[in-house]
């Protein structure tokens, strides 16, 4: 989990962004398409989409109670145009400056219809691409460095903020990402205000063919995997080519294929699940004959905030939480057994919500 990274909305968040880069043909628009839905325009501009969350417990939750209304959590996902090194990258990345956390896909599939830069080279691509995120921020180091030079003397609060920029300066200088950069809360703070690119948390994805997929084997695979290692960076083995099939298959038909390939889940679910570890977020339900829905919060979030999530109202009126976990209300069968069996709790404001706790806030205002 990237446990530095913080969001601006205690407790609940905002709608979480995350940013897709990567070189041309790599398969990242084909990733983005999948994860939203969405039909990928032929300009040469950012796509932002839409894309829910799959969430195995929010199907069991819906035939449970068999609500009018079904909401899955929602993440907005922006697909950069693909770059290659040198090539006006900067133009490209200022158009994720303002994501939350960046998706970056690397090409290891083989394919006589889809052409390749520089052949297939995972590794490679990783490291080219990570050099130009560390450019980018080492220019916008540089213009901010230069605006304190001449504010300093009118602006005492300059010198302290003068103090972090140095301590990204060295890292960059040593040609680390900014991630790697152990900083107290008050020197976070001061970096929330910028958009440096290898400060925010990176998954990376490589794509791969089903050959691929089937024997775990792939170009680079040791170097890349050792460097991600090395670097405390997730990744993530999908082939676009089999989601693309899998999701033009109805149900039966698509789990039966993957089976077949030893798949227990789609590398989209994979992806999706990866990003809330990593960015150390969690869902909690509520239900009802209304409506079935997944709440995103940062995880240790109190249970008063957590009902911010829903509404200021919940939050400011807040009188107590009953919570049920999903394994609990599951195991039991419905709300009556819950309470049978004693697995139903009333807890207050500073209670932690757990993964997958099934929420009742009581409030008034």
């Amino acid at each position: 989990m990237w446990s530095e990274y913080r969001f601006g909305i205690d407790g609940g968040i905002a709608t979480l962004k995350i940013g897709i880069i990567g070189r041309p043909q790599a398969g990242k628009s084909t990733l983005f398409q999948l994860l939203t839905n969405h039909e990928v325009g032929s300009n040469n501009k950012t796509q932002v989409a839409v894309g829910k969350i799959p969430d195995p417990r929010i199907d069991v939750l819906t035939r449970l109670h068999h609500p009018r209304k079904v909401t899955y959590a929602t993440i907005d996902f922006w697909d950069a145009p693909g770059f290659l090194p040198g090539k006006n990258t900067g133009g490209f990345l200022r158009s994720v400056s303002d994501v939350d956390a960046l998706v970056l896909v690397v090409r290891a599939f083989e394919s006589d219809i889809v052409p390749s830069y520089d052949g297939i080279q995972p590794y490679g691509d990783f490291n080219d691409i990570q050099q130009e995120l560390l450019v980018a921020d080492w220019s916008l180091l540089e213009t901010r460095l230069e605006r304190i030079a001449k504010q300093r003397a009118k602006n005492p609060q300059a010198l302290e903020e003068l103090g972090v920029l140095e301590k990204c300066q060295a890292t960059l200088e040593q040609g680390l990402p900014l991630r790697e950069l152990d900083l107290n809360e008050d020197e976070e703070k001061l970096l929330r205000t910028y958009d440096f690119m290898t400060r925010k948390p990176l998954i990376v994805v490589v794509n791969l063919d089903e050959e691929q997929m089937r024997t775990d084997f792939y170009p680079q695979k040791e170097e890349l995997e050792s460097e991600l290692l090395r670097m405390n960076l997730p990744l993530i083995k999908v082939s676009a080519q089999i989601e693309t099939e899998i999701n033009e298959l109805d149900p039966d038909d698509a789990l039966l294929f993957m089976e077949e390939l030893g798949l227990t889940d789609t590398g989209i679910a994979r992806l999706a699940r990866t990003v809330y570890s990593h960015l150390g977020l969690i869902s909690f339900f509520t239900v009802g004959e209304d409506e079935v829905r997944a709440w995103t919060i940062k995880d240790a979030t109190m249970a008063k905030q957590a009902a911010g999530k829903i509404h200021s109202d919940i939050e400011r009126g807040f009188i107590r939480a009953e919570v049920v976990s999903f394994d609990d209300l599951v195991a039991c069968g419905n709300h009556q057994a819950v309470k049978e069996k004693g697995r139903f709790r009333l807890e207050g404001k500073e209670y932690i919500v757990n993964d997958g706790d099934v929420i009742s806030f009581r409030f008034n205002v």
